[in-house]
């Protein structure tokens, strides 16, 4: 009877702790994060203008490439891989959230035809050959996922503008303590003080000249004594 009594009390505290924990638990991570867009072109070229090789990632493919045209593609953050026609040539990419990346097919040489070949362009590099007025954007009739490619007119993102160095304040003077003079380098005086200097004739002396730009020569000559007359 007793054990009877005491279940309620036990299916009670373990509601309790259940409910605790769930209060404690970590929130939920955000996964919709912004997709980072692949842009991808190709050159118009009289060499292999007549083929159109195929793009993927990850095995599937994004379009089919022509000459002169480029698309632009986008992707879930993450590791993916990319190649054209021949299989020997690729790159494996972690796309970052939100950024961009650009890729140029060429055409590779074969024993039958040419292939499609991927090569990773920089962005500065990018910016400027897609601005060439010989590309435009694929037909849509050349895309194969419509669900990540796309065919509009390609507008670049700008580059974060570098921070400003801030310029470095003067160091205010200690209180009771005059300001710091500027003296410029032409009006910077220099002393000259104690130097031995030996004239021509053999006369040696010391010299103690300052407030003013003086040379040996100048030193020596002020330290010459007449000579004494003969008795």
């Amino acid at each position: 009877m007793r054990a009877l009594k005491a279940l309620p009390s036990l299916v009670i505290f373990a509601s309790l702790f259940t409910l605790a924990q769930d209060s404690g638990a970590a929130p939920p991570t955000e996964t919709n994060q912004a997709p980072a867009k692949v842009y991808v072109y190709r050159y118009k070229q009289f060499v292999g203008g007549a083929l159109s090789p195929s793009v993927y990632c990850d095995e599937v493919q994004l379009a089919r490439m022509d000459n002169g045209r480029y698309f632009t593609a986008s992707i879930a953050p993450g590791k993916h891989t990319f190649r054209s026609n021949d299989k020997q040539s690729g790159m494996e990419w972690d796309l970052k959230p939100g950024q961009e990346y650009f890729l140029r097919v060429e055409i590779a040489s074969g024993f039958m035809k040419g292939h499609g070949r991927l090569v990773v362009v920089p962005r500065e590099q990018a910016s400027y050959e897609l601005k060439s007025d010989k590309l435009k954007p694929l037909d849509a009739g050349k895309v194969a996922d419509k669900t990540r490619v796309s065919v509009e007119e390609a507008h670049l993102a700008e580059p974060a503008p570098a921070a400003a160095l801030a310029p470095v304040a003067a160091q205010p003077a200690a209180a009771g303590q005059p300001a710091p003079k500027l003296v410029p380098a032409s009006a910077t005086q220099s002393s000259v003080t104690g130097v031995t200097v030996k004239d021509a004739d053999g006369v040696v002396g010391t010299s103690s000249v300052a407030g003013e730009q003086t040379s040996l020569g100048d030193a020596a000559r002020r330290n010459r004594k007449p000579p004494q007359p003969t008795r």
